[in-house]
């Protein structure tokens, strides 16, 4: 039988296994010493309450149709850090909930330490595998991260899994002895070690414990894959295993089967994976693009680094002695073999620029990241208050050269071409849509009948990502590098979509008519 979430019962048992909120709960965001690979840090992390707090956060889930209720309290106290907060749920459409979205001076201003701020919302019409993080400058690169899962209780390909539980969720990340903000002014951001389900080792460091995932042979299990990378994008493998993916972004695709699966900063993909081998060990691997600081010549996995354990049941307590396939021997995935499982097509005419187009470049210039030669820097006021305040016109909304104005129920055509942007590809992430990658970065052709439908693709130095979508969705909406240094460093938009009627679309509560004033009146200690 199939595991879902379908009773209270069920809830309580894994609730004493694993931080887990179901729909509605509090998330403590605290500072605390942390070591998960042996080298202990500040962080900033989050917890359903303040002694439970690690990383990654805990696994909020639910089930298509539900609304969540999700009170973020910041105790946070490390003046050396920032000590406000806010909170994206990534991948969420936030339907008449702009409000709810979470990046800081987009749609709100960020939340006050001492105080709290009530995230409602509903996920009427979608499901799958999602997370959130902080939405303020760098601060989820210091440990503000966690997985979000909305299950469907009548998915379509339930029948190819056996498995599916929050014991099937597998999260990566690249992990910083530095502070966030050491690293961005550092420049190049090279991590010290990756996590897997928030534990790993660094090179010349401890033997400290790795990740171990569970299975029972003959069963098939659905793994849910989650980038919470803030630069590196992974080559994900399991050894002696194929990796049948229906997922990606929370969409549902035909099934595809590989052995590796290349997953850049904040996408997720859901993979069958049938335990059919013999009863052992076998490693799982995540090799970063930009390898670890220290990283022996050759060797990305020596020691254990980038590196968990699949374990079958009855196999002994100890390190795998498996090996990967040679390279010869590798079946990847790309955006041109996957195709959405249900209504594929891409909104508009089936020809390049068959919609109304908007083209950007990416540049960089004096240290900052440009599109169309503007820098975003953060709006004292968030857009969506300038907007609530009476600004209708999108040319008019700050920060100048930044917001684009998008007309209701229209089909738009992106095109984002990588340009001289240094630190590629950068994965690009649209808030309140998916859309349809009608041309990837790594191909000259386009597909109109059934492109990859997501709502995070990379973009490559001189070559032209192609997304479309329909706006649908009344509000302002980041577009914006998810590799968090780039962001911060200003390569970002905002799609100020429909905004004669994001006011009437989008009510916002009381509570978030006090953000600003609270923020505004803070010490710079308290920032």
């Amino acid at each position: 039988m199939r595991l879902l979430l379908t009773s209270l019962a069920i809830h309580l048992i894994y609730s004493q296994a694993l931080d887990i909120i179901r729909n509605n709960g509090v998330l403590q965001i605290v500072n605390k010493e942390l070591s998960p690979d042996g080298f202990s840090r500040p962080t900033v992390l989050a917890g359903t309450s303040a002694g439970s707090a690690t990383f990654p956060g805990p696994l909020i889930q639910g089930n298509k149709g539900d609304t969540f209720n999700i009170d973020v309290v910041d105790s946070l106290t490390d003046t050396t850090m920032n000590r406000t907060t806010s909170i994206h749920w990534h991948g969420l459409f936030q339907e008449h909930t702009n409000w709810a979205d979470g990046p800081s001076f987009v749609t709100q201003c960020p939340i006050a330490p001492g105080n709290s701020f009530l995230y409602r919302f509903a996920v009427p019409d979608q499901a799958g595998t999602y997370w959130y993080h902080s939405h303020l400058g760098v601060q989820y690169c210091d440990g503000l991260r966690g997985p979000f899962v909305v299950y469907d209780p009548h998915d379509p390909q339930a029948y190819m899994y056996d498995v599916d539980d929050e014991n099937t969720v597998i999260t990566l990340a690249d992990w910083y002895h530095p502070k966030a903000f050491q690293v961005l002014a550092h420049g190049a951001a090279v991590s010290n070690a990756t996590l897997i389900n928030g534990q790993g080792r660094y090179p010349g460091g401890p033997d400290a414990s790795l990740a171990v995932v569970n299975v029972q042979a003959g069963k098939r299990y659905r793994f849910r894959l989650i980038s919470m990378s803030c630069d590196p994008n992974y080559l994900f493998s399991i050894d002696g295993h194929n990796l049948t993916v229906i997922e990606s972004d929370g969409v549902s695709t035909t099934p595809v089967t590989v052995n590796q699966i290349q997953i850049y900063a904040a996408q997720r993909y859901s993979f069958v994976l049938t335990a059919n081998q013999p009863v052992g060990n076998y490693w799982i691997r995540a090799s970063p693009n930009t390898q670890l600081a220290g990283t022996p010549a050759n060797d990305p996995f020596a020691n254990g680094i980038n590196s968990a354990i699949l374990r079958y049941n009855g196999a002994p307590n100890a390190d795998p002695v498996t090996i990967a396939p040679s390279s010869s021997g590798v079946i990847g995935i790309t955006e041109s073999l996957m195709h959405p499982l249900q209504n594929p097509g891409a909104p508009g005419s089936p020809y390049p620029g068959g919609a109304h187009v908007i083209n950007m470049t990416l540049g960089f210039n004096a240290g900052a990241f440009t599109i169309n030669n503007y820098s975003f820097v953060s709006p004292s006021v968030p857009v969506l208050l300038q907007i609530l305040s009476g600004t209708q016109q999108a040319q008019n909304l700050l920060p100048e050269g930044s917001v684009f104005g998008l007309q209701k129920n229209e089909v738009y055509e992106i095109n984002i071409n990588g340009g001289t942007a240094p630190g590629g590809p950068h994965p690009f992430h649209l808030h309140g849509h998916n859309f349809d990658v009608i041309k990837s970065f790594d191909s000259s052709e386009y597909n109109f009948k059934n492109p990859v439908r997501r709502d995070t693709t990379p973009v490559a130095a001189g070559e032209t990502t192609t997304i479309r979508f329909v706006t649908d969705n009344p509000g302002p909406w980041f577009l914006h590098c998810h590799i968090d240094f780039h962001l911060a460093a200003g390569l970002a938009v905002v799609m100020a979509e429909d905004v004669p009627d994001v006011k009437s679309n989008n009510p916002v509560p009381l509570e978030w008519d006090a953000l600003c004033p609270i923020y505004d009146n803070l010490k710079p200690d308290q920032l």
